[in-house]
């Protein structure tokens, strides 16, 4: 049996510069749910109604992301309806 390819991640870019802040805080807060939205379908979230927004704050507690808000909670729950 083969061993697993690693895969690294890709490498980071510097964000552009001279656009407004919402465009920053927004692309922050997409990146941010994403993350949370893969780590909750990898542990078997896979229905948007039950990542309530204590299970969304509990996994970024226990993957080291910063508190998510209202917001960015109600974007993760789109992003794993989306995913099915």
């Amino acid at each position: 049996m083969a061993a697993a390819a690693i895969i690294e991640p890709p490498k980071k870019k510097p964000l552009p510069a001279g656009l407004p802040r919402e465009w920053y805080e927004s692309h922050n807060r997409r990146l941010k749910a994403m993350r949370l939205a893969i780590f909750l379908l990898d542990s078997g979230t896979y229905d948007a109604t039950r990542a309530t927004n204590r299970k969304i704050r509990t996994m970024a507690a226990r993957t080291g992301i910063h508190r998510p808000s209202n917001v960015t909670c109600r974007m993760v729950r789109t992003l794993i309806r989306e995913a099915h």
